[in-house]
């Protein structure tokens, strides 16, 4: 055509990978600093020593790593993204030479050895150990939250749970969760369970649209923000504490000895805050706390409590007796008579029900030592640093573009947030070992 130039090629030149990577690029310092070597010895026994070569577990790690931090949220896109781009061929050993992995293979071993294996959070736990080996984490001061995050699921997906057994004529997946549901307990008993994805709930947060979601639960050192631990869970609010009660116990398992944890106020119920106290960490933490709401009515504080009589004395003098536990409510009730409140001078200011009562919560001993921490420098420091996994949440979301999960059911779900995680912390890690490196010694003369 008029104007178009030739294309002139030459038929010899010389060109390397490894010389168009600047140093300062990211993936030149994860290969630099982090070695996912280990990986090829954690998943040896998945791989058989015969008939045709699999694709190299690192590779396929190195991979995904590369989704997770550049935000590329599927394996069709990752992989012609890696076709393409210098940096992305060169961080997984992938050359000109060498032949793109079809997706359909990557998909097969991702879902097969990887989750087998469960890879996914060993590596992120792997991570986890080398920040703390680094001094970038020294994981006494810790903060926990939750982001909710959409799931692969619609509304118009669920069905009555009765229903269940029907739709499993026609879904594997409902199958599948049926045939679970014989061994386990189910989280959810949701009258309605989405044959899509029966995992997800129907939740909604700050008022907004109800959809069908998960929790992705962060546990984060507050000096560093890094991510120590991680777990996936159905979007129900009680579920919460049970996920910031696990990933506490897998840290300690990892070494880390927690001195404080810094929470919002859903955090606050007596039964988390014993129980924190019970492993001597501190919570600062707001209690739960409903002794004011009473109406306009006298509160417990003017109530007078001896403990010999396990006895509470109104503000006229009357007797409030012990009247057993209330295990709807996890607590105790005392109560007054008709009788002592009836003709009472100050019966309007009391109550308008024939007599008082008064709840106390089984654990209020541990919810007044959680009020006395509250105001002191340690507890004021952990309320302001907690905000900091805000900013984890908007990169989660931003940066790595994970506001919606691709994959369906709970296991593969908690795969996602694993390895956004690790990628997450591993900027963290590479760039602070960066930084430390390029700070001269100190001169000895």
């Amino acid at each position: 055509m008029m104007g178009q130039q030739p294309r002139v090629e030459s038929l010899f030149y010389y060109f390397r990978l490894e010389d168009q990577i600047s140093e300062d690029h990211l993936l030149r310092l994860i290969d630099r600093y982090v070695d996912f070597s280990f990986v090829r010895e954690r998943l040896k026994k998945f791989y058989s020593s015969t008939g045709r070569p699999s694709i190299d577990p690192e590779v396929l790690l190195r991979l995904l790593l590369v989704g997770y931090l550049y935000g590329i949220t599927s394996e069709r896109r990752l992989l012609d993204e890696v076709r393409m781009h210098l940096a992305y061929r060169w961080f997984t050993r992938l050359g000109f030479e060498q032949q793109i992995p079809d997706h359909s293979t990557f998909s097969k071993n991702r879902h097969g050895r990887f989750r087998q294996s469960g890879v996914f959070r060993e590596v992120f736990e792997e991570i986890v150990r080398r920040c703390v080996e680094a001094g970038l984490v020294d994981g006494q001061n810790l903060a926990v939250d939750g982001t909710m995050i959409g799931a692969n699921a619609s509304r118009q997906s669920r069905v009555p749970r009765e229903r269940l057994q029907e739709a499993a004529q026609v879904s594997r997946t409902v199958r599948e969760y049926l045939a679970e549901l014989e061994q386990v307990n189910p989280v959810s008993d949701a009258e309605m369970v989405s044959t899509t994805d029966p995992d997800a709930i129907l939740a909604t947060k700050g008022g907004g649209t109800a959809i069908m979601a998960y929790y992705d639960n962060y546990l984060m050192d507050t000096a560093s923000r890094v991510i120590v631990d991680v777990e996936a869970t159905p979007a129900l609010s009680r579920q919460e504490m049970v996920a910031a009660c696990r990933m506490i116990e897998r840290v300690e398992k990892l070494g880390l000895r927690l001195k404080s944890l810094g929470a919002d106020k859903a955090f606050g119920s007596g039964e988390f805050l014993a129980w924190l106290l019970a492993r001597g960490v501190q919570p600062h933490i707001p209690v739960i706390d409903r002794r004011h709401q009473t109406g306009g009515h006298f509160t417990r504080n003017q109530f007078r409590y001896e403990p010999a009589e396990n006895i509470y004395y109104c503000p006229e003098g009357k007797p409030l007796r012990y009247r057993g536990r209330r295990r709807d409510s996890q607590g105790y009730a005392y109560c007054s008579t008709a009788a002592q409140c009836q003709g009472c001078p100050q019966k309007q200011r009391c109550t308008a029900a024939p007599y008082r009562w008064l709840f106390v919560h089984g654990q209020e001993s541990a919810r007044q030592i959680v009020r006395s921490l509250a105001g002191t420098p340690a507890y004021e420091r952990s309320q302001r640093a907690r905000y900091k996994i805000e900013a984890l949440f908007a990169e989660l979301k931003q940066r790595v573009l994970l506001r919606r999960v691709r994959l369906r059911r709970l296991w593969n779900v908690a795969e996602q947030f694993l390895m956004a995680a690790t990628a997450q912390n591993l900027k963290r890690l590479v760039r602070f070992l960066a930084q430390r490196q390029a700070v001269p010694a100190p001169s000895t003369a």
